[in-house]
């Protein structure tokens, strides 16, 4: 495990509006309110359509080849979800959301494009004084957060 200390800055209150993309919206709003790092909480609609990465199609296998799930239908959320710059120093956000529609759940990342139905609330905590960064790594493959 590898870790570093932070402290509390701002605390934005968001609503996400129909047909926003939700990680798109998020990077925005980060870049124009300077926000390097921060924590997150998501609820609200995800329209149909939506894609989630939702695992590796072998969890051992490299390179890593992600799966992919589309929402067939609008479905009810809830996730959460870190921000931090890449190497370049932009915001990118880390969010995984559970997406339930009667009594089936699918969980993924919403990298590949999660379309807001009607609105989605988040509540973003900003998280100053910290060096944490995504930095590239190689046998992965991943940009990793680097504490």
């Amino acid at each position: 495990m590898k870790y570093s200390q932070a402290q509390p800055g701002r605390i934005f209150v968001l609503r996400l509006e129909d047909g926003d993309i939700v990680h798109e919206t998020i990077e925005a709003m980060a870049r124009k309110q300077s926000i390097a790092a921060a924590a997150l909480l998501i609820l609200g609609g995800a329209d149909a359509g939506s894609r989630l990465v939702v695992g590796p199609e072998d969890g051992r296998t490299s390179p890593v080849t992600p799966m992919e799930a589309i929402l067939d239908d609008v479905h009810e959320v809830a996730g959460t979800g870190t921000l931090f710059p890449n190497e370049s120093g932009e915001p990118v956000l880390h969010l995984h959301l559970a997406c339930g529609r009667r009594s089936a759940t699918v969980t993924g990342c919403v990298r590949r494009g999660v379309r807001v139905w009607q609105v989605m609330e988040a509540v973003l905590f900003e998280l100053t004084e910290t060096g944490a960064a995504r930095r590239f790594d190689a046998p992965t493959g991943f940009e990793l957060l680097q504490p």
